[in-house]
């Protein structure tokens, strides 16, 4: 009998263990910086906007007189004060488009219980070109420049055709992929155990991860994927098969495998990274 007593003790152990891993999985400590884009001498304008779930969202809106407006999405963990989103302001300051970046849900200063790793956030997007198309000037194009899960949402509102051209930095295409892969980089936790660690995340959030992959047949807009050959997270493969998916349907779709880890290309190559990026919107998205 105490035998018996121990193994289910360990067992409720192992298993609170990997309920509290899950719930720090959907639940990240919020990254919240000190700079605003008046230090990088941009006026700018506090915004909240509001999901069709309700969720209050917080922003920054900088308007540069431009018809063509580019979004700034963050990816996991961080916020509108991650370095990458510091960077693109100013390179796209430079090129005088406006600008509008928030914290998605349960980021930042952001509403929101839990993160959906880019699933939920879709809405969040929405809100947020709502309110850009409330104030659209001549013909109101809009440019998408996402990060990890943010190019996960960027991939998605480029196939329901929420926006007009893409950019999508380090976006696992395979989600459950990269979870995975993420416990045992970030977390030095076995890999082996992400599928028990995600049945206590889609407990606490209702949702499934999304599948960037099943979205190449759907993609019909420019978009730019950047892959680093160092990225822990993102195989370079599995960019290339994206991309060769999409390209039997899409002939605007580009790929760059840079140097640099995950989100990383833009710190390993500043300057090739700072021309390919606005050279695409250029193409694309037009001048401002």
């Amino acid at each position: 009998m105490i035998y018996l007593v121990a193994i289910l003790a360990a067992l409720g152990a192992f298993l609170l263990f990997v309920f509290y891993v899950s719930y720090r999985l959907v639940k990240p400590p919020r990254y919240i910086g000190e700079w605003t884009p008046s230090d990088l001498g941009l006026d700018y304008e506090e915004v909240t906007l509001t999901t069709d779930d309700g969720i209050r969202l917080e922003g920054w809106w900088m308007d540069r007189g431009s018809d063509k407006t580019v979004v700034l999405l963050h990816g996991y963990t961080v916020s509108r004060w991650a370095f990458y989103i510091r960077r693109m302001m100013e390179y796209l300051a430079d090129e005088d488009y406006n600008i509008l970046t928030f914290d998605f849900r349960a980021h930042g200063r952001s509403g929101g219980r839990y993160t959906t790793f880019g699933n939920m956030e879709l809405l969040d997007l929405k809100a947020a070109l709502e309110w850009i198309r409330a104030r659209r000037r001549g013909d109101g194009k809009v440019a998408l420049i996402g990060y990890s899960m943010g190019g996960i949402v960027t991939i998605r509102a480029l196939a329901e055709g929420m926006a007009d051209v893409g950019v999508a930095d380090s976006p696992p295409f395979y989600a459950d992929r990269s979870a995975a892969r993420g416990l045992k980089y970030f977390a030095n936790l076995p890999s082996s155990l992400y599928p028990l660690v995600k049945v206590f995340a889609k407990a606490l959030t209702g949702v499934e991860n999304v599948d960037v992959m099943g979205y190449a047949e759907r993609v019909m807009r420019p978009l730019l994927i950047i892959v680093g050959k160092q990225d822990p997270l993102v195989r370079v493969e599995e960019a290339e098969e994206f991309v060769a998916l999409n390209r039997e349907i899409n002939p605007r779709v580009e790929l760059w495998i840079g140097e640099g880890a995950h989100v990383r290309v833009m710190e390993a190559e500043p300057d090739e990274y700072r021309e390919r990026v606005l050279t695409f919107l250029r193409a694309h998205l037009g001048a401002s």
